[in-house]
C-alpha cells in the first residue's frame, strides 16, 4: 500500500515555511499531494489556483513523489479522494496548535484521517503568508521569504 499524505492550504504565497514542512514531511510518504485551495470567498483578491499551483509545481518539478492539485471543500474529503491516510499540517505557535487540534479531531472522527503536525523551525516561526502579503503591500521585498528552486 502506498503511504500518501496531503498538505493543503491557500499558499498565497507559498513561503519558505511551507517549503520546510514539505521537505520535512516527504521522507514520511511514498506520495505527498499538495492541495491548493481553489476559490476562497474569504480571500477574493487571491491569485487563481492555477497561478499558485504553477509556482509550487515549478519548485518541485524534480521530485516525482510530489503532486500539486487544486482542491475545494473539506481537507478530509480531498484526502479520501487522493487515497491519503494522513493530513500534514505545520504549527508555528500555541494558537496554531489549538486550531489544528480541533480540526484533527474532526478529521479523525468524521473521516478516519490522521493528522501529522510538524512544528515550524524556530527561525521560520514568524513567517506567514498573511504577514508577507501585508509587507508586500507596503513595498517590502518578500523574495527572501519565498523558496527558490534548487
Amino acid at each position: 500500500m502506498t503511504k500518501t499524505g496531503i498538505f493543503v492550504g491557500s499558499f498565497n504565497p507559498f513561503t519558505i515555511g511551507h517549503d520546510s514542512i514539505v521537505r520535512r514531511a516527504l521522507p514520511l510518504f511514498d506520495r505527498l499531494v499538495i492541495g491548493v485551495v481553489g476559490d476562497n470567498v474569504h480571500k477574493p483578491d487571491m491569485p487563481s489556483a492555477e497561478q499558485r499551483m504553477a509556482v509550487i509545481k515549478d519548485l518541485y518539478a524534480e521530485e516525482p513523489r510530489i503532486e500539486v492539485k487544486p482542491y475545494h471543500g473539506l481537507a478530509m474529503d480531498f484526502a479520501k479522494a487522493e487515497g491519503a491516510q494522513f493530513i500534514v499540517k505545520g504549527v508555528r505557535n500555541a494558537s496554531d496548535f489549538e486550531y489544528e487540534q480541533w480540526q484533527a479531531d474532526f478529521n479523525r472522527k468524521l473521516g478516519g484521517i490522521e493528522t501529522i503536525l510538524l512544528y515550524t523551525e524556530p527561525e521560520l516561526a514568524s513567517i506567514s503568508s498573511s504577514a508577507l502579503r501585508e509587507l508586500e503591500h507596503f513595498g517590502v521585498d518578500i523574495n527572501p521569504f519565498l523558496p527558490k528552486r534548487k
